[in-house]
């Protein structure tokens, strides 16, 4: 059964993502402290107080954290991957309607509403996980700005303009430029611009009215200030847009010499996933990060990023309209200072900190085999053999130095029969693998691990010379007595640290691979023993 590795969760707000053995997303949940909250799913028996739990962890293989600022943005954050992914273990939420916005319409005199359908029409702010704080915050900007509301003309009384809850005692009394420069400053408070002024003059207000004995006056300024706490803690996940961006965190390590790249993926204001890229650090990487990726993938129409790979602005400009002749529309890159742009980068930028400097061990195994990149994608082969009649292969994938069980692969030996061919049975097993990726066009694996000594690299190496990739895929085994590794065109063996970070993950890669090929040829030789015995 899948456990994470508890003591490397961050302790920060954020949302869990559980995945299947085929990396599809099985549960979504949001937690104040993720370490805490994913603990609990591994540390007690669900089985008599949750079955559902219970059933939900037996079919866990993966997980994926996504850290943000506070609970509000992990709730709003939780809402959105459900809504998109709709795990089978989630119960099912009504898309865009679990949460209203704040609207401004876009009339001759804009009015000031709250929603829960969006439309192209308008202004929206929000969602707003608290009801009653949206209701607070649409009262306190009527009474601040004077704004109308659907109600404010909807009779012949003027009740509204007499409490201060309007600007004029008819619409057509209404001195439009200075409404409208009113709806324009309503606007910037629900942008979270303008509080601390505003903040100043509450202030200023609550202990004039203090001071003149007006207490409830004094008390309705001290209201005020809590909403403005309240909207000054907004969620920066949610931030309603008519238009794509993307995130580009760019983290390096100038000692190791290696970069990590995060690509955040926003969608209409909302994140939506994200893809982690790791290289050795080399210059101009971010650049031709930048100009490869948006190559071959979607095109945002603003790209965020946490620092330039431009030399002047001249060059910012080459690059902007390049990705725009790509993407047939106007891309602007960005280097946010501040703002909520900059608090989406910083969350990107807290993400790929976790994740920085996780997979030394593939930078280990890439220096000490000698490989041509870091071996991200490793597959590894193995035979079984517990008879003539039950000789059978088997292959397993790591991505990222994970089990990538959706990828794993089962054999059965088709070009002989009747006798015992190990090496005969790998070159069979490696040459389909191979040859099926190659007609298909699909990538190759960063590295091949072989279960075995120099026999059975020598057979993969066979294998690989007739499709005429043996220049294109590193290969490697890994011998069980002694736990060497054999290298093609190498007469020693190495030998590392059997308990070094290395040693250690090519083991697991390995045992996982036995494992598997001995599950299969025992479930073969139990169906065929079936079959005999109905026979």
């Amino acid at each position: 059964m899948f456990k994470p590795e508890i003591s490397l969760l961050p302790t920060n707000p954020g949302v869990y993502l559980y995945k299947d053995e085929h990396k599809k997303i099985i549960y979504v949940g949001k937690a104040k402290n993720l370490r805490k909250r994913v603990s609990s799913y591994f540390q007690k028996d669900h089985r008599i107080s949750s079955p559902k739990t219970h059933f939900l962890v037996s079919h866990i293989a993966d997980m994926e954290v996504i850290i943000v600022d506070n609970e509000v943005e992990a709730l709003l954050l939780e809402n959105r991957l459900i809504k998109q992914h709709k795990p089978k273990y989630n119960i099912n939420l009504k898309d865009s309607k679990t949460y209203a916005y704040i609207k401004i319409t876009d009339e001759k005199i804009p009015k000031i509403l709250s929603t829960r359908i969006v439309t192209k029409k308008g202004e929206y702010f929000g969602p707003y996980v608290d009801g009653s704080l949206r209701v607070h915050i649409i009262n306190f900007l009527v009474s601040r700005f004077k704004l109308v509301t659907p109600k404010t003309y909807s009779s012949q009384s003027q009740l509204y303009f007499h409490l201060g809850l309007s600007p004029a005692p008819t619409p057509k009394e209404i001195k439009l430029q200075e409404y409208l420069d009113n709806v324009q400053r309503a606007k910037e408070f629900l942008r979270g611009k303008g509080h601390s002024e505003l903040r100043k003059i509450l202030l200023k207000e609550m202990k004039e009215a203090s001071g003149n004995l007006r207490f409830e006056l004094a008390l309705e300024k001290k209201k005020e200030l809590k909403l403005l706490e309240g909207i000054e803690g907004k969620q920066k996940v949610d931030l309603l847009k008519n238009y794509d961006q993307d995130i580009l965190a760019f983290l390096k390590d100038e000692k190791k010499k290696k970069a990590l790249l995060v690509v955040f993926h926003i969608k209409k204001g909302v994140i939506s996933g994200k893809e982690d890229f790791r290289f050795n650090l080399e210059e101009n990487l971010l650049q031709d990060f930048l100009k490869s990726y948006y190559g071959t993938h979607i095109i945002p129409k603003e790209i965020l990023l946490n620092e330039a790979c431009w030399e002047d602005e001249a060059e910012k400009e080459v690059l902007e309209e390049y990705l725009s002749r790509l993407g047939k529309f106007k891309v602007k890159l960005s280097l946010p200072q501040k703002g909520e742009k900059k608090g989406l980068v910083q969350i990107a930028l807290k993400n790929a900190e976790l994740q920085f400097g996780d997979n030394d061990v593939l930078l280990e195994l890439q220096k000490n085999l000698s490989l041509p990149r870091v071996p991200r994608v490793i597959e590894c082969f193995d035979m079984s053999n517990l008879s003539y009649d039950y000789l059978v292969g088997g292959m397993t994938r790591f991505v990222e130095g994970k089990e990538d069980k959706a990828g794993y692969r089962k054999f059965e030996i088709k070009s002989f029969k009747g006798k015992n061919d190990d090496f005969a049975a790998m070159k069979e097993t490696v040459f389909r693998r191979y040859k099926r990726l190659k007609e298909e066009a699909k990538d190759f694996p960063d590295l091949i691990l072989i279960d075995g000594g120099k026999g059975q690299l020598g057979a993969a190496l066979s294998a690989l010379k007739d499709l005429g990739l043996e220049e294109s895929i590193p290969l490697a085994s890994l011998a069980k007595k002694e736990e060497e590794i054999f290298l093609p065109g190498k007469e020693d063996s190495l030998h590392f640290d059997k308990n070094s970070q290395m040693m250690l993950l090519l083991r697991k890669i390995r045992d996982s691979v036995h494992t598997f090929v001995v599950a299969y040829n025992r479930k073969k030789r139990e169906m065929r023993m079936r079959e005999e015995k109905k026979s």
